[in-house]
């Protein structure tokens, strides 16, 4: 069967879909989530702890005209993520878009760092896109639908840092998942990519370290930081009809910076 060849129009055209967005209430899960209510997708819109960020994304999504609510949920507790995928779904439908965003950034050295760290950045950057990825699968699966999923890696995932080893090990292994994940879901009409993100720009980033904001902006052929709506625009494109033969790939998305020759 040929498939069917969306207009330019409709390419980036989300109406219809209902996405949840990990980690959505601060920085890069903020700019997914506005983005995909932009382009007309009804937006849940994921926190663990506090709910002020969460709010006000909501609040900023539905004023703009969008749709979203904020939902709660401890995503390494797999009880908790069955709990949060059937609240959306009585709420709006089963999901059909999901960013797996929701994740933590703590140094650490591999001499110091306490299993109980390790094990604690391994959950939440990796474990929880699991339980999530497969809470929704099961979830279209049984209501007979395809859908797309992104997962946000990092450029760590394959460019190691100093005290990152748990977290760079964490998302190499995101990265993998995607792939094995794209395999065995393509078959459901389920899409899954990864974004990598270079290092992105926030408030005080500048000011707590000046230095690294220096030099990534030297190395980087753009010559600049990234910004959320970076971040925010190739998981649009990767959730859309306008990646619709895309699944299995990781999208770097650094201005350029791993280019720079290693010797």
């Amino acid at each position: 069967m040929t498939p069917v060849v969306p207009a330019v129009p409709e390419l980036l055209d989300l109406r219809g879909h209902v996405a949840l967005v990990t980690g959505a209430g601060a920085g890069i899960g903020t700019g997914i989530a506005t983005r995909l209510a932009e382009a007309g997708a009804g937006v849940a819109v994921h926190y663990h702890r506090s709910d002020a960020g969460a709010r006000d994304v909501v609040a900023r999504i539905t004023a703009a005209g969008g749709s979203a609510r904020a939902y709660q949920a401890d995503l390494t507790a797999a009880a908790d993520v069955q709990d949060l995928r059937d609240r959306i779904t009585a709420d709006t439908g089963v999901p059909d878009i999901l960013v797996n965003n929701a994740g933590i950034y703590p140094l650490g050295s591999i001499l110091d760092v306490a299993p109980t760290e390790w094990q604690a950045v391994v959950a939440a950057n990796l474990t929880s896109v699991h339980l999530v990825t497969q809470a929704v699968s099961r979830g279209l699966r049984d209501a007979g639908r395809g859908g797309a999923i992104v997962n946000i890696a990092s450029i760590e995932a394959s460019n190691v840092a100093p005290a990152h080893s748990h977290y760079a090990a964490a998302k190499a292994g995101v990265v993998m998942y995607t792939k094995s994940a794209a395999r065995e879901l393509g078959p459901l009409g389920i899409r899954v990519n990864a974004v990598s993100p270079g290092l992105i720009w926030r408030a005080g980033l500048d000011e707590a370290w000046p230095q690294g904001v220096s030099a990534y902006t030297a190395a980087a052929p753009l010559g600049r930081l990234g910004r959320f709506d970076d971040v925010a625009d190739a998981c649009l494109f990767l959730v859309s009809p306008a990646s619709r033969w895309i699944t299995g790939t990781e999208l770097v998305v650094d201005g350029g910076v791993l280019t720079n020759r290693a010797y």
